[in-house]
């Protein structure tokens, strides 16, 4: 499937389930107390770079969705905005959360300028990229990123491609790919981002296979 057809696939299958996904994933974190220690361990990470006064530097949660995660990250105390490819997820974003900004954009050509970030989240949404056009994703969140800049990727942990026809009620077109962790370590490692910590862990209520979690680190130009 060429890139124009996967991406066209995606946006329609997303837009088709964003009201839906937005009202059963919204409370989800609070039952994932391993999740929320590793998105404020990257909030924290982010603020400590930030000069003492200001008021920190922006992060994007690429592949945003619903929105549930900028708005945590906001609660944690960085200044998040969200961009995804599908503009239903972006309008139920921008209602769910009033006070926050969501564009709509791709990943791999985000509209934003060389290193203008502290940091990034994909959370779960590089899971559609086919895995040879990682390594081109993973150059465009490290061009984006400031020296020292964190971002933190999770993932369906394993390997193989899972085909998914239906989700949250509705009809969709996707392909899950699953990587290996140090697969996804190696990529990101070779775009520029060094691995912090990681976390892989069993599936919980709604999931079918393990969840991986890297977060990782732009060098600065002395390192």
């Amino acid at each position: 499937m060429s890139e124009t057809a996967y991406l066209s696939s995606v946006r329609a299958s997303y837009d088709a389930v964003a009201v839906d996904c937005a009202r059963l994933l919204g409370t989800a974190l609070d039952g994932r107390p391993l999740d929320r220690a590793l998105l404020a361990a990257f909030a924290e990470s982010v603020r400590a770079g930030a000069p003492r006064g200001a008021a920190g530097p922006a992060v994007a949660d690429l592949g945003c969705g619903p929105g549930r995660i900028t708005a945590h990250l906001n609660r944690l105390g960085v200044r998040a905005f969200g961009m995804d490819l599908s503009p239903a997820m972006v309008a139920v974003a921008r209602r769910s959360h009033p006070g926050l900004r969501f564009e709509v954009g791709a990943m791999g050509a985000l509209d934003v300028a060389d290193g203008a970030l502290g940091g990034a989240v994909a959370w779960n949404s590089t899971m559609h990229t086919p895995p040879e056009e990682l390594p081109a994703l993973f150059q465009e969140f490290a061009r984006v990123l400031a020296p020292g800049g964190h971002l933190l990727v999770a993932f369906e942990a394993g390997e193989g491609r899972v085909r998914v026809d239906r989700a949250y009620g509705h009809a969709v077109d996707l392909t899950v790919h699953r990587m290996p962790p140090d697969r996804v370590a190696e990529l990101l490692s070779e775009a520029g981002l060094a691995e912090s910590a990681r976390l892989v862990r069993q599936p919980e209520a709604g999931e079918d296979c393990p969840q991986g979690f890297l977060l990782t680190r732009k060098a600065s130009p002395a390192a």
